[in-house]
């Protein structure tokens, strides 16, 4: 009976033998020994082979490597060293791989195989698919026509030399009986560089298999070629590893230096040179032992899965921890992880690291802060025992991240649920991280309220049910702490950068809402008047901005979004970024949205489930689901739980009521809900207490928000900040920030740029062995599947010729397994094609569209010549493939999602599976589909934290196995790199990821964004400036922005401190104080310069002001008009640097003709 991992297996040997050719150690190639091809086998083959190195430049060339995706795949898109080459691309004649071999070494053994291949004539019989293997005839070039008369036939090769390690530097050896195939060697001596880290007399050695055959003529050149080739080096003695030198030194940085301790036991043994090469390791830790190596045309890697670790006598059933009444129950409850995790971490204190003194200090650093994570984790016990608030808080909380997880498998598995097998429990890393924040939250003055705590773990691990327990415990404890009207306000503020990630994290987040609402609705005495309620506060392509009026003809807004859905709830997107209900799953229906008061000026869309769940419309709940979605409504509830994008804060100098999010200014009325105090209508009245700012911010797939985003993000984060901070006593009390992120490097001085912050614990802290760091182990694949990677490169060869031949040898290969066994074979039936830009992506669409389609659907005639059954069968994909980029709609991108979870074995009358889906970094985070097992990634991705996150989209279902196929462009040097190193790159691939670089206070930076950073901290920082006209009474306080000054300079100075700069950083706070009082200046003269008396607003928009404004898009088109102290109020609506969209129509040139005539005449 086929499996998952059986139909990956098949996959993976069909694409070898399809692309490469037959194994000579592979027992099920036995009968292809001497096969017979019905085309030449340079057509037939794509990769493997060496063309004779007399042969004449243009017979060496691939007939179709001009044949590009406009070139499009083949240009480089990472700067002047990857540009492609002039001449065209032609086929290598050597190949050759380097070791590193002892002084006690005298003699090395190579065993050469390949296979050669002469013309026969063939049979009386209809052709079958030749080479790329279905085109007609008459698109065959002639001298492919001409070789295709014959067939060819295979006569396989195998011989074994000695290679002497004397004192000769360079010699050839003549393969015996190959016709011209000589065997290259090379000797030379370790660099100086390297000499301290090997033994002394250590030698590389370097050997390469050259085609020296005499070259033959067209069209029978190929008779010259040797294909499959491959040796194996093999010593006596063991090679010696190459040393990684990242790492070793005292000077290096400190996450250069753990990865250098994590990564001690691996090593590589051998580097290609034009192909990859493969280790035959025996061992393992500290003493592996390899003494043979070889050649791979397609290299593979196997990255083991990583999970949460079982910790016996802790109860981690959610159910039974929302029992525990006292200390001592809590004790008894989850005590032992405390001292389990003690044990643990004095174990990995007598880790022998053989005296190394870098890696011992290391260590103990590492070790010191599990101590400080023990630690916080024994005291958030302490205070929940201390704490009735706290203890209660706690209960509630897991009360309710059960109830949500019991919805969401009820919706899966609804059996598992009423038979009670389903049990709602946390990983032990999860509860752990609640309890270490337990003090930063019951105890806001605690210096751990200023830490940033990281949740790094691999994809799939559960960091989001981590912080979103965090998030339940933090709602729960402000409104047991701050009864009333104290209470409301925003409590948890999540931000994203994509808004793929806000659709996909909204569904979660909502249904811990809703949990929480129903927990309100049974206890309103203890939990609050006001409801808990989730807003999602993104761009307008995902939610409805404003509510409009009938006299509104903007499409986006809420008015218009729910007449469409109400129209045709088929045809139509939901007007929101949900389209059933986050709690019992029912879908949306036409009264689902209920816009009040009226349809012509609403301000309220009330969200109805229309099921039988306890959101449907009630008399004493008439409310419906606790979702808000459009902006006014926002700012009017000031809901409990945000999801935001990072963009959405460049508004902060723009909206006035943005304030309102981060408790400043706030007026309160009780029908009507919150006020800015320029906007509080005549009953509203201040509140008797300020409301409180967040009390937590977490910031999702941290590693996004890098380069110039980053930067952006970072400087208007000095006015997140300091409109955050309140006062307690003496102390500046700051919201807790918390991260999460699979992939980080130099977290801190990204955290620091970013928040300010500068002291950061990363969760949970790694120990000296990389497999186990108490919460996490690493699975060996004889325990669980791991993820595959394969390579593949072709040199003279196009990229498109390599990514059509792969996607038709996986998409034809999986069918044919589908009709053996569906439910195997379904992960592997949708294969996720990934690009690098979206240029790539679109010439990619028009060869998968048109001529994979076209060649699929005729598979089954490419087989050898005589056999019977072969690897490919005929399918049938759609015409167009569904694309996940940030081109398209929040809309379509949700419904592409649906259709990718859609399996192919079950018909659904809502969507039909997916054959091909092409991806953008956009699918890099936030998509969680457990079906998908296939992935080809064209080129290697530009970072390696884009390729982790990318490809670990497949295979997240250890029992579907994912295979990722990457596609490396021989000709630019990077992807050569990364092939020639496939196997030792993905060995340690984490430790390979990149550094960001994020410079808020750059000269480059603060151009872009110092006018929108003051005039935020201005407005919202003095209630007298909030209002949307305000902005003309900046003279009345002017001497009283100074605080302005000090907010920027000192974080400027918080920034760079650890850090080595160009400018003394005092100088730099001079520079930026100058700036703002300029700035500041300005303003004052903007104001004042009003010859025809209209006054001054922020903006044009803004309560459709008819004022001047003082703010200006980059791109505005009276920018130009403007006086120059005029022009330094620019400031972005997004962190990102984006213009407006052009849409391109294809006109219909008939009907224009007809037109013109018409005009004409």
């Amino acid at each position: 009976m086929a499996t998952p991992a059986t139909v990956r297996a098949d996959l993976v040997y069909t694409l070898r033998d399809d692309l490469l050719g037959p194994d000579p150690d592979d027992p099920r190639d036995a009968a292809h020994a001497t096969e017979t091809l019905t085309s030449s086998p340079a057509h037939w083959y794509l990769t493997g082979f060496l063309a004779p190195t007399g042969q004449k430049a243009e017979e060496k060339e691939d007939e179709e490597a001009g044949d590009d995706l406009s070139s499009a795949l083949d240009d480089a898109s990472e700067g002047e060293a990857d540009a492609p080459a002039a001449r065209r691309p032609v086929f290598p004649s050597s190949m050759g791989l380097s070791v590193l071999v002892r002084a006690a070494s005298k003699r090395l053994t190579v065993r050469v195989t390949f296979g050669t291949y002469a013309p026969a004539s063939p049979p009386p019989s209809p052709r079958s698919g030749e080479g790329l293997g279905v085109r007609p005839d008459s698109d065959i070039p002639p001298a492919e026509d001409a070789r295709s008369r014959h067939h060819w036939v295979r006569t396989p090769y195998e011989h074994t030399v000695t290679i002497p390690l004397d004192d000769k530097p360079r010699f050839d050896v003549l393969l015996e009986g190959s016709g011209g195939v000589v065997l290259r060697v090379v000797l030379r001596p370790v660099p100086e560089t390297e000499l301290a880290f090997v033994e002394k007399g250590t030698r590389y050695a370097t050997i390469f298999l050259v085609n020296q055959r005499d070259p033959i003529p067209r069209p029978e050149e190929d008779r010259g070629f040797i294909f499959q080739t491959r040796f194996t080096v093999s010593c006596t003695e063991d090679f010696v590893p190459r040393p990684n030198l990242r790492g070793a030194s005292p000077d290096a940085d400190i996450d250069e230096k753990v990865g250098d301790l994590l990564y001690r036991d691996c090593f590589e043994y051998a580097v290609g040179h034009g192909v990859s090469t493969v280790a035959k390791v025996q061992g393992q830790g500290r003493d592996p032992f390899c003494n043979e190596v070889s050649t791979t045309w397609l290299p593979t890697a196997e990255i083991e899965k990583v999970e949460p670790s079982e910790v016996k006598g802790v109860t981690l059933e959610m159910r039974e921890l929302a029992k525990i009444e006292d200390a001592e129950t809590l004790k008894d409850k989850v005590g032992k992880l405390v001292t389990a995790y003690g044990e643990w971490i004095e174990a990995q204190a007598d880790t022998d690291l053989d005296g190394h003194a870098t890696r011992m200090d290391t260590a103990a650093g590492l070790l010191d802060a599990a101590r400080r994570a023990k630690a916080r984790i024994e005291r958030g016990i302490r205070i929940l025992g201390e704490s009735p608030a706290a203890l209660e808080a706690f209960r509630v909380a897991n009360d309710v991240m059960a109830d949500a997880q019991t919805q969401r498998e009820k919706r899966k598995d609804p059996a598992s649920v009423a038979s009670g097998k389903f049990v709602p429990k946390w990983r032990p890393f999860q509860l752990a991280f609640l309890l270490m924040n337990v003090a930063a939250q019951v105890e806001p003055t605690s210096d751990e309220r200023d830490w940033v705590d990281l949740i790094f773990f691999p994809t799939g691990g559960g960091k989001t049910e981590a912080y979103l327990g965090l998030a339940a415990f933090t709602l729960v404890l402000r409104r047991l702490t701050h009864p009333g009207i104290g209470s409301a306000g925003v409590t948890v503020l999540m931000r994203y950068t994509l808004r793929l990630l806000t659709l996909d994290q909204l569904e979660r987040a909502a249904a811990l809402i809703c949990a929480l609402e129903l927990r309100r609705r049974k206890d309103p005495q203890k939990l609050g008047p006001q409801r808990f309620s989730i807003g999602l506060w993104v761009g307008k392509s995902a939610t409805p901005n404003r509510f409009g009026t009938d006299q509104d003809h903007d499409e986006s807004t809420a008015l218009n979004r729910v007449k469409k859905f109400r129209e045709d709830p088929k045809k139509n997107p939901s007007p929101i970024p949900l389209d059933r209900c986050p709690w019992c799953g029912e879908s949306f229906h036409q009264d689902t949205f209920e816009l009040k008061p009226d349809f012509k000026a609403p301000d309220r869309l009330r969200v109805v489930c229309t099921g039988k769940c306890e959101f449907r419309w009630q008399k004493d709940h008439p409310e419906g689901i606790p979702i808000l979605a459009v902006d006014d409504e926002i700012y009017r509830e000031l809901p409990c739980f945000l999801i935001a994008t990072v963009d959405k804060f460049a508004g902060l100098p723009w909206v006035g009521k943005t304030g309102l999010l981060l408790g400043k200014n706030v007026t309160h009325h009780n029908q009507l809900g919150f006020y800015g105090p320029a906007e509080m209508p005549p009953t509203a009245r201040p509140l008797p207490e300020p409301l409180l700012p967040p009390d937590l911010i977490i910031q999702d797939e941290l590693h996004l928000i890098s380069g110039p985003l980053g930067t952006m993000v970072g400087l208007y984060e000095t006015a997140i900040d300091h409109l955050t901070t309140r006062q307690i006593g003496e102390k500046r009390v700051r919201p807790k920030i918390v991260a999460s992120t699979a992939t980080v490097r130099r977290a801190q001085a990204q955290i620091r740029a970013l928040f300010g912050r500068s002291e950061v614990e990363v969760f949970p802290p790694p120990g000296p062995n990389r497999r186990t760091s108490f919460f996490a182990e690493t699975v060996p694949t004889t325990k669980a599947n791991a993820r595959q990677y394969v390579g593949l490169s072709a040199p003279g060869r196009s990229q498109k010729v390599l990514l059509m031949r792969t996607y038709i040898a996986l998409l034809s290969a999986a069918q044919r397994t589908f009709l053996e066994d569906p439910k195997a074979a379904d992960p592997y039936m949708t294969l996720v094609g990934y690009f690098n830009s979206l240029r790539e992506l679109g010439g990619s669409q028009r060869i998968v569209e048109e001529e994979v389609r076209a060649r699929l659907m005729r598979a089954s005639l490419r087989h050898r010549a005589g056999e019977t059954s072969a690897h490919f069968v005929d399918r049938k994909i759609a015409f167009e493939c569904v694309e996940l980029t940030s081109r398209r709609t929040t809309d379509e991108v949700k419904e592409a999602k649906e259709r990718l979870e859609q399996v192919h074995f079950e018909k659904s009358k809502k969507h039909a599976p997916v054959d091909v889906a092409l991806a953008s970094n956009m699918i890099s985070v936030g998509v969680d589909i457990q079906r998908l097992g296939l992935m080809v990634v064209c080129g290697q991705p530009k970072t390696t934290a884009e390729y982790i996150q990318a490809t670990s989209r497949v295979g997240r279902d250890a029992k579907r196995p994912g295979l990722v196929v990457t596609l490396l462009n021989a000709h630019k040097p990077r992807d050569r790199s990364h092939f020639e190193h496939f196997a030792a790159y993905h060995q340690s691939f984490y430790r390979g990821v990149e550094a960001t670089s994020i410079t808020p206070f750059s000269p480059r930076a603060v151009d872009r964004g110092i006018a929108g950073l003051v005039v935020a901290l201005a407005r919202l920082g003095d209630p007298r400036l909030t209002a949307p006209d305000a902005a003309e009474k900046v003279g009345d306080v002017k001497t009283e922005l100074g605080f302005i000054g000090d907010v920027i300079a000192n974080r400027a100075e918080a920034h760079r401190k650890g850090q080595t700069g160009d400018d003394p950083i005092d100088d730099v706070k001079a520079v930026l104080r100058a700036r703002i009082d300029a700035l500041l200046d300005s303003w004052t003269r903007v104001v004042k310069d009003d010859p025809t008396k209209d006054g001054l607003a922020y903006q044009k928009y803004e309560e459709q002001s008819s004022k001047r404004p003082l703010l200006r898009m980059p791109l505005d088109e009276d920018l130009a008009k403007c006086k120059d102290h005029e022009k330094v109020f620019v400031a972005n609506r997004s962190m990102r640097d984006v213009e407006g969209t052009t849409d391109v129509y294809v006109a219909d040139l008939r009907a224009s003709q007809n037109a013109l005539a018409r005009a004409e005449s």
